[in-house]
């Protein structure tokens, strides 16, 4: 069984329709990633698989069970965790502050279990010597690996991540893939966003693409980046 589905879900804002009758399903320990070009509805889909928007039409199920009208928090008890393409922080909190927040009350962990947890993320997100840092203090790779740490603590079964790649270096890149490459294969299941195509190919078995609210193709990544449809919308190559 799936551990996240979309049904046919549809989303518009006025006249506009950002989410467009869009299904798919993402199978557990599965990372699928997700393209388009700027505007196509990808965070929009994020949002929606979240909580924080409800959709017009369709529905999104978590294992099976129909969670279209459930709370963010409600689905991040459930096992959803989400990094956001502009890192939110708090930025008053330490940086072990932060993951303490999301253990405790995003994961519900247990007082005495979530000290623990949190360190342990902070050794493998390579934070642990910023861990008495104030978050609004650092710096953009390691703004983004708090994000990743952030949605770590609640304990997700799948994890979204929005961009987390966006304004790095290769070098920071390669560091960020490599954390995201021991998340998967410890067998959370992820969905990835991604502009920066090298890092999502490296960690990702199939690839999505939309379009103008739309799903365009699904499928392995070279045969969707080979596809003309894809070249010519995303790439901005004439087929």
């Amino acid at each position: 069984m799936a551990i996240l589905s979309l049904q046919g879900v549809s989303k518009s804002f006025g006249a506009l329709k950002v989410t467009d009758d869009v299904s798919f399903a993402l199978q557990p320990g599965e990372a699928l990633g997700i393209i388009g070009p700027n505007g196509a509805g990808k965070s929009t889909l994020f949002n929606l698989i979240t909580g924080n928007l409800r959709p017009d039409a369709g529905a999104v199920l978590l294992d099976g069970r129909d969670v279209t009208g459930e709370s963010p928090m409600q689905r991040c008890a459930s096992g959803v965790g989400r990094s956001f393409q502009i890192p939110q922080p708090f930025g008053h909190l330490s940086v072990y502050e932060n993951l303490l927040v999301a253990a405790r009350f995003g994961g519900a962990l247990p007082a005495a279990e979530a000290p623990g947890h949190c360190m342990d993320i902070l050794e493998r997100t390579g934070l642990a010597a910023l861990a008495d840092r104030p978050a609004d203090a650092l710096p953009l790779l390691n703004r983004k690996r708090l994000e990743l740490a952030r949605a770590m603590a609640t304990k997700p079964r799948v994890i979204l991540l929005d961009e987390i790649a966006g304004g790095l270096t290769d070098g920071e890149c390669g560091e960020l893939v490599a954390t995201i490459r021991g998340i998967h294969a410890e067998g959370t299941a992820i969905l990835w966003i991604e502009h920066v195509l090298h890092a999502l190919t490296s960690v990702v078995t199939r690839l999505m693409v939309l379009n103008f609210g739309r799903m365009l193709m699904i499928g392995a990544p070279d045969e969707v980046m080979a596809a003309p449809a894809v070249r010519e919308i995303y790439l901005g190559i004439e087929a």
